[in-house]
């Protein structure tokens, strides 16, 4: 597989686990604000209602860390190549990792915010 083509990969993939992290966010919080309190103690009742919040939130943390590792991952290699040839990019190829490391920790902040919701 060409340099080209893994880089498009890891980007549809970062692009498939935002949007299931948008569809997860639509189904579980923004019904929940939108209830009036005595709705929303109702609601938290509800097994159904935690259940899909709890498969939310981990599908949520879990694909948001397996598109970082994967990103990390493709990052990685290149920045390793890269300071094979030019060290003085140190700087700049830590910046691209961090990068791809906060793909993880949105993950986790959506999570955290569905399983407060609920």
């Amino acid at each position: 597989m060409k340099a080209g083509q893994k880089t498009a990969t890891a980007i549809l993939f970062v692009v498939a686990i935002t949007v299931a992290i948008a569809a997860a966010w639509t189904m579980i919080v923004m019904p929940a604000g939108a209830q009036t309190h005595a709705g929303a103690a109702a609601a938290a009742a509800d097994p159904e209602l935690l259940r899909w919040a709890f498969i939310s939130a981990a599908l949520a943390a879990g694909l948001s860390t397996l598109a970082a590792g994967y990103a990390v991952a493709v990052v990685g290699s290149a920045a390793v190549g890269t300071l094979a040839e030019k060290p003085e990019l140190l700087g700049r190829v830590l910046i691209l990792v961090g990068l791809a490391e906060g793909i993880a920790i949105y993950g986790l902040i959506v999570a955290i915010l569905i399983l407060n919701r609920t």
